[in-house]
């Protein structure tokens, strides 16, 4: 089994990209697992979800503690936030960011991504959770693009589902190019 952990703040769709996530990988004929975890918080508050995967039927209904990966949509969350905490050894992160990292633990692949860059370019709004599964998705290959294409057409419709499809295609090829 492995395991993603999303780090995020209320209302950036850290709970739509588990779900999305989990739909793609269900659609590519891999069992998963999608839910949140969060109480009474307030938008900006941090939020986590969480997706499982594996080849087999999911029973564990347990927090995610010691993640394969991680996806950080807001990288104010590094510093607020043990995000890194539990991550295993040869884990990879992706965080939304352009700037640098640091006390990134050590057998951690970090991909970095402008995740809202992208966003802005394609959607005009900076909501990034689309993107990152497009990068989630290069960078990890538990998911492919055109099951990420099929899980957006069944979320979204037309213009929308088109748009969101667009900037996970960026950055898919942002990182499977190497300039992210």
């Amino acid at each position: 089994m492995r395991e993603l952990r999303i780090h995020g703040r209320g209302g950036q769709g850290s709970v739509t990209a588990a779900e999305l996530i989990a739909t793609a990988a269900f659609l590519g004929n891999v069992y998963s697992q999608a839910f949140p975890a969060f109480g009474v918080e307030r938008r900006g508050a941090p939020v986590q979800a969480f997706v499982r995967f594996d080849d087999k039927k999911i029973r564990l209904r347990s927090q995610i503690y010691e993640p394969d990966y991680i996806i950080v949509q807001d990288s104010t969350l590094v510093k607020d936030v043990d995000v890194f905490g539990g991550l295993k050894t040869g884990g990879i992160a992706i965080v939304n960011t352009e700037k640098d990292i640091k006390n990134i633990p050590d057998g951690v692949r970090l991909v970095k991504i402008d995740a809202t860059k992208i966003a802005l370019e394609v959607l005009g709004l900076p909501i990034e959770n689309t993107t990152l599964m497009g990068a989630f998705a290069a960078a990890t290959g538990e998911i492919s693009m055109e099951a990420i294409k099929k899980a957006l057409k069944k979320r979204f419709s037309g213009a929308l589902a088109e748009k969101n499809i667009l900037a996970a295609e960026t950055a898919y090829n942002s990182v499977k190019g190497g300039s992210a």
